[in-house]
């Protein structure tokens, strides 16, 4: 890949970001279409979102993705944000409109694909979601997509969950199959998972053996279910 003067700026912020697999998945789209553009792996601290955000509207970047924790926290600072990305309320991927910055969300579409496959019937199923994040809200989405009869979602703040389900109650696309849970459930919860999804970061580089599961819970799993992260 030729860097040049005319080289365009791409990248994923987030932080920590130097684990982040899509600079290499999309540097080497870019260079199998030949186009003049480079994808940069770009940290920016919470405390730094705003005047990030600022900079990279002053060197003109074309685009970026966005991972933990920026998702729901970009949303005020973008000039429009899509539809779905609102109904979300995340969002992870950032481009520049005639309004300044715009925000929409790919995690549901990505979701979503691999799970299309199988062209199951979901009505009876019940999904058991770990984490409440960013990555939660687009996969509790996406199971209502499904068609999923229960959305179980499971974390360790008490108070963020009760709001993470009272966002979803007042939101246009409500989901009011869904139930929180403390992490202490999560053992029983395990044997009535049709879909158990972990959107936490455990087991993120460079802790990639780590697993939101113990061993014996991971045995609780009953047999057919999907297991995804």
């Amino acid at each position: 890949m030729m860097i040049t003067g005319t080289t365009k700026l791409l990248g994923v912020i987030g932080y920590p970001v130097a684990h982040s697999l899509s600079p290499a998945m999309h540097n080497a789209a870019i260079a199998h279409l030949n186009a003049n553009y480079i994808y940069l792996p770009l940290p920016v601290k919470p405390e730094d979102l705003r005047v990030a955000i600022e900079g990279f509207r002053a060197i003109d970047l074309q685009g970026f993705s966005i991972t933990i924790p920026h998702k729901q926290a970009i949303m005020p600072l973008l000039a429009e944000v899509s539809d779905m990305a609102q109904a979300i309320g995340a969002v992870n991927t950032v481009y520049p409109t005639e309004r300044g910055l715009g925000g929409t969300n790919t995690d549901i579409t990505g979701f979503l694909a691999p799970l299309l496959i199988k062209h199951q019937d979901w009505s009876q199923t019940t999904a058991v979601v770990l984490g409440n994040g960013g990555a939660a809200r687009a996969v509790v989405m996406g199971c209502r997509q499904l068609g999923c009869a229960q959305i179980q979602v499971v974390g360790r703040n008490w108070q963020k969950l009760q709001d993470f389900r009272a966002s979803w109650l007042d939101s246009p696309l409500a989901v009011s199959n869904l139930s929180v849970h403390r992490w202490e459930e999560l053992p029983d919860l395990i044997l009535r998972a049709d879909l158990l999804v972990n959107t936490t970061p455990i087991g993120m580089h460079p802790l990639v053996e780590d697993s939101p599961l113990s061993a014996e819970e991971g045995e609780k799993i009953k047999r057919g279910a999907i297991a995804y992260d």
